[in-house]
């Protein structure tokens, strides 16, 4: 889970962030007018064709819940977010080794891959390395790739 945004460097004295700003401005939480404060939602980032994030949607329209679709493809994949997810879940979770796009890769990009800075510089050029779906959940909390029992404690947080 990513720190309180009060902890978190541009969090301004009326206590929003900028990683707030920036999320409301991507739809990731919806900012209620009358009294300024935020409802987060469900996001899925991944590609719309991709196998794993059709099964990680489908489960959570089955469950009833409705959740964001950020498509990498058409959006890109936001660096702040994606210097978050690196810090999260580490290089070496993140990029996909066993996907067709880092089978793709020439030798060298692949032997370039060794810290968060250089897979940062990766996934910015080629979303389809990205292990997916990632899912931000409404408590704050994400997660990699899908796992059922992984999306089911997530949507009992969202249902309270």
């Amino acid at each position: 889970m990513l720190p309180p945004a009060a902890s978190r460097p541009g969090t301004s004295d009326s206590g929003q962030s900028e990683a707030r700003r920036r999320e409301v401005e991507r739809g990731v939480v919806a900012e209620s007018s009358s009294h300024g404060s935020f409802a987060l939602m469900i996001t899925v980032y991944g590609i719309p064709n991709c196998d794993t994030v059709k099964r990680a949607r489908a489960w959570l329209a089955e469950a009833g819940l409705e959740a964001a679709f950020h498509d990498f493809k058409k959006s890109g994949v936001p660096a702040d977010l994606a210097a978050d997810w690196l810090r999260l879940f580490g290089h070496q979770r993140v990029i996909n080794r066993a996907g067709t796009m880092w089978r793709k890769l020439d030798e060298a990009t692949r032997a370039g891959v060794v810290d968060d800075a250089s897979a940062l510089a990766l996934v910015q050029a080629q979303p389809s390395v990205i292990k997916r779906p990632l899912v931000h959940w409404p408590d704050g909390h994400w997660t990699l790739g899908f796992k059922p029992d992984e999306f089911q404690s997530g949507a009992a947080k969202a249902q309270k």
